[in-house]
């Protein structure tokens, strides 16, 4: 039953994706669903001498803290969270979730208060990822929650899992290197390009990448990985996307959105489920209704949507746009205190052109990198 699931993942992660060095301070942020996979990290950042902390929650802690807590207390920065971001060395994250959707009857004006309060806190953690003072992971562990949302069963959700960490390769760490290379040789070919135009089914959407960076992700800020990103420039974006996957955040279902642009600006929104939820996000800052992020799936270990962004935002055959705060080493502007990844899949008639030249069709790409 994959015993050994926790321990490889801990190597992995300490010793690829995060390169765990002696005397780095490295915290470990759970709640007590994924208790195996904190022990085997503790255990792996002790072996390579470095200093764990971890801090551990409940997995009902946020959804008494939207009940319960008055306006003051929802402005509360948590000064113990505050030097964790500022101080570490290494963040290792792990999601786990008990109830995919435990945030769903919580006030969504609270929701965006509390998300104000923590700005800084965001600001902070992306400034120190872009200059490569904190190195952070975020990494799944399976749980029955996941799995149900998944329609598996938590057994056929763990190897699912497994295989999409490429632990059941031969060589993990290899099998990354080798996306890494992939997805460098694209990025590559994409550094110099200005224009990029994506069409299919439910969009139809055009932006200028000029001057900017792309990003390939392969295994060391997100696990599993498998994606490559840029910001588009903020007042480019033209057309419309009707996103045909659905999203969860904060606990919250969102399905069927469909966005239109004008000069980068959602100029109109609506969903088929949790509209409301949708247009409250919009509305947290100016900088809500721009793309920050634009990338690219590449991993063909994960198969299906699970409703879990860090997976579904990996999926080959797949785009998704984040609305929102954009990430620095893109050389991206956009400021918000929202970053909500939204996925398409494009492996049905999807096109992506890049300076009139065709790049991508149905999943797969026509240049060098495949």
């Amino acid at each position: 039953m994959l015993h050994d699931f926790a321990p490889k993942l801990a190597n992995l992660i300490t010793g690829y994706s995060t390169q765990v060095s002696p005397g780095d301070f490295v915290v470990i942020i759970s709640n007590t669903e994924a208790t195996p996979l904190v022990e085997a990290l503790y255990e792996a950042v002790v072996m390579r001498g470095a200093n764990p902390s971890v801090q551990l929650v409940l997995p009902s802690l946020s959804e008494l803290l939207y009940k319960l807590a008055d306006g003051e207390q929802l402005d509360f920065l948590d000064p113990i969270m505050k030097l964790v971001i500022e101080k570490a060395d290494v963040i290792l994250q792990i999601e786990s979730p008990s109830n995919m959707k435990s945030l769903a009857s919580s006030d969504p004006a609270k929701m965006a208060r509390r998300q104000q309060a923590n700005r800084t806190l965001l600001e902070t953690q992306i400034r120190r990822i872009g200059d490569k003072s904190l190195r952070w992971c975020l990494m799944p562990w399976p749980t029955p929650a996941a799995a149900q949302q998944s329609d598996m069963g938590f057994y056929a959700y763990r190897e699912f899992l497994y295989r999409a960490c490429a632990l059941d390769t031969d060589n993990p760490i290899a099998y990354w290197e080798s996306i890494r290379d992939q997805q460098q040789r694209l990025v590559s070919y994409l550094a110099d390009k200005e224009q990029m135009v994506v069409t299919g089914p439910g969009i139809d959407l055009s932006f200028s990448i000029k001057g900017r960076t792309w990003v390939s992700c392969h295994g060391t800020l997100n696990f599993p990985d498998g994606e490559f990103f840029t910001g588009p420039v903020e007042n480019s974006v033209n057309g419309t996307v009707a996103f045909n996957m659905p999203s969860i955040t904060y606990g919250r279902e969102v399905n069927g959105v469909a966005l239109t642009f004008r000069d980068g600006c959602v100029v109109d929104a609506s969903a088929q489920k949790g509209e409301a939820f949708l247009l409250s996000q919009l509305d947290l800052d100016e900088g809500a209704r721009r793309i920050g992020e634009f990338a690219i799936g590449n991993n063909w270990g994960i198969d299906r949507v699970t409703g879990s962004t860090l997976l579904d935002e990996k999926i080959g055959g797949t785009i998704h746009m984040a609305l929102g705060a954009s990430l620095p080493d893109t050389n991206a502007v956009n400021e918000s205190k929202l970053h909500w990844d939204m996925v398409h899949d494009m492996k049905e008639g999807g096109e992506i052109h890049v300076d009139g030249q065709p790049f991508y069709r149905n999943g797969k790409f026509l240049v060098d990198g495949n």
